[in-house]
């Protein structure tokens, strides 16, 4: 199948071998992860029976003959390369629908509206209403097709009542600054908008809804996958105001009466599992970060360099995870511990920055490179990339380096190195030392996927 991802400079970033194997392993694993493969290996067609196959748990079969029609709707970073996908898949059988996505593709049928990630904006507000008014209007005989993917939480914002998207925008920035975990932002999330949290799955109702969900969380949690629109709820208005008390977020205060009334019991809470709005819903996981790691896993034994996957779900500071990754790389390196060299370490997840102040330019995937290649001490080559082609607000989808990148005699010093990190100011930094990997928009997104190279022979720093 065709590749869908390529990186800019790539031969200037490939100047060695380890460098080249790191780089086509990110390259493979976001490819794994695009809607057009994912949607061609999880979903069958046999006449009019559509099987959906996720990446765990049991095949569900649906007669297309029993729905008056079958409509396709969500939003995400992915989504409009799913809608597309399911066109190719389902051709006239799909009756409409929308997907709000910041990766725009051209599709027949179904219309794909423009939003923003990672903070929402106003054509997101506008989308987001086009599909909860979309999900209204189909009846109990109808198929609900949700393509959720991530970044759906910020592509489909639908303040709740009486919000303004510049309180829930101010919010948002705030929480991701604050080093928060995906599940506390999301907490908050669900309880200011009329979408997530289940929302969509009550604006469906009564027709039967099939959700296919690519997944950027650890644990794959359908709840916490763009905000769970179609999943139940078990956070509360109460855990939405503990994440902002615990983190110091001072919300607008419109934020905070919205909330206070809902623990008050003055707002609908969300659904929870026992509602039975979720009677006739399945939500299926087709693409999760497992599907990047097992194509990353082939490229490197295919190289000749033994694959270990240390876990599909890392979380942490970013630059604090990059250190327990680099001194597995130099155990291996020096001992051949857990595995031989040479090795490619692989790992995906989703790490955090907590910003010490706003002028830093950078991200999570940015932040590991470079805190990592300021502890390696043995050949090696770290590299780490945001599945979506966007690492925090920044051009780039991550970085590359070895342990000559920074040093006295590389391409960046190692003071100004320590004093970008201490400024999560990683972006210039990589970039003064032609570090950085672009690829564009990739049409998916599982979230971070990292590979360290470590070669034979040990030669300290």
């Amino acid at each position: 199948m065709t590749a869908h991802v390529s990186i800019e400079d790539y031969d200037a970033l490939a100047s060695s071998k380890s460098r080249a194997v790191a780089l086509d392993c990110l390259v493979a694993g976001i490819d794994a992860a695009h809607p057009r493969r994912v949607v061609s290996d999880a979903l069958a067609l046999d006449d009019e029976h559509l099987t959906v196959s996720p990446v765990t748990g049991p095949s569900r079969t649906y007669d297309l003959e029993a729905f008056d029609d079958i409509v396709v709707l969500g939003g995400g970073n992915a989504a409009g390369h799913v809608a597309a996908a399911l066109e190719s898949l389902l051709g006239d059988r799909i009756d409409g629908g929308v997907v709000v996505t910041d990766d725009p593709v051209e599709t027949d049928c179904i219309d794909v509206l423009p939003g923003d990630h990672p903070v929402p904006s106003e054509r997101g507000v506008e989308g987001a209403n086009t599909v909860l008014e979309r999900a209204a209007d189909a009846g109990p005989d109808d198929l609900v097709l949700g393509c959720l993917t991530g970044g759906g939480s910020s592509l489909l914002p639908a303040p709740a009542n009486g919000l303004s998207l510049e309180a829930l925008r101010k919010t948002t920035e705030a929480l991701l600054a604050s080093g928060a975990s995906i599940d506390e932002i999301n907490a908050v999330r669900k309880h200011l908008s009329r979408l997530k949290g289940g929302n969509l799955a009550c604006a469906a109702a009564p027709a039967t809804v099939v959700g296919l969900l690519v997944s950027d969380v650890a644990g794959d949690d359908p709840s916490v996958i763009a905000s769970g629109p179609l999943s139940p709820d078990s956070t509360t208005f109460a855990d939405a105001l503990d994440v902002l008390d615990r983190y110091g977020i001072d919300a607008p205060e419109p934020i905070l009466e919205h909330l206070r009334r809902g623990a008050d019991g003055n707002e609908r809470e969300t659904p929870t599992g026992d509602d039975a709005v979720f009677d006739d819903i399945d939500c299926h996981v087709v693409a999760n970060a497992n599907t990047a790691l097992e194509a990353a896993q082939e490229v490197a034994a295919d190289r000749g360099y033994a694959p270990l996957v240390l876990s599909s779900s890392v979380r942490g500071e970013a630059r604090e995870a990059a250190k327990t990754q680099v001194a597995i790389a130099e155990e291996i390196a020096r001992t051949g511990t857990p595995v031989e060299p040479p090795a490619v370490v692989l790992s995906g997840g989703e790490t955090t920055v907590t910003l010490v102040d706003n002028h830093g330019r950078g991200g999570p995937n940015q932040e590991f490179v470079l805190g990592g290649a300021l502890e390696l001490a043995v050949p090696a080559v770290v590299a780490s990339v945001d599945t979506d082609g966007i690492d925090g607000a920044t051009d780039a989808a991550g970085a590359i380096a070895d342990q000559r990148t920074v040093s006295r005699d590389g391409s960046l010093d190692p003071l100004k190195a320590r004093r970008a990190l201490e400024r999560n100011d990683a972006y210039p930094a990589l970039g003064s030392a032609n570090a950085l990997i672009r690829t564009g928009a990739t049409g998916t997104n599982v979230n971070d996927l990292r590979a360290l190279v470590v070669e034979r022979g040990v030669t300290e720093r």
